[in-house]
């Protein structure tokens, strides 16, 4: 079992699985919400639950997804695929231990220009 929270502890999350292996997004709409790149990991929407689904404002990013962010601390802590049956979770947001560490970097080819990407992990462009 993990568990996450926003930065006020409205939204929690329990997680009745494995802790996956995180990616680490640098695409441009990643870095504008979240200031600079998101890790996160996927897990089946049936293995979470979610206290303080009430404190949960979507945004829907595109047709396809949408972004879960607290309404009151404003804590961006979802990336939901809705035709798909998992959610993604930011990493930063769950307790540690999280005895996992970030498998892959994803839009790469988008990444800011302010860092290098040097812990020779796989990247993919897009």
């Amino acid at each position: 079992m993990h568990h996450a929270r926003c930065n006020c502890g409205a939204v929690q999350v329990s997680v009745d699985a494995d802790m996956t292996a995180p990616n680490a997004c640098h695409c441009q709409l990643y870095r504008r919400q979240s200031g600079h790149y998101w890790a996160s990991a996927e897990f089946p929407r049936d293995q979470l639950t979610i206290t303080g689904a009430d404190n949960v404002t979507w945004y829907q990013a595109s047709e396809k997804v949408r972004r879960g962010f607290c309404k009151t601390c404003g804590c961006f802590m979802f990336f939901d695929a809705i035709f798909q049956d998992w959610t993604a979770i930011a990493m930063g947001a769950f307790d540690a231990p999280t005895q996992t560490k970030l498998a892959l970097h994803i839009f790469t080819d988008d990444k800011g220009d302010y860092y290098d990407i040097a812990d020779g992990l796989p990247q993919n462009g897009q």
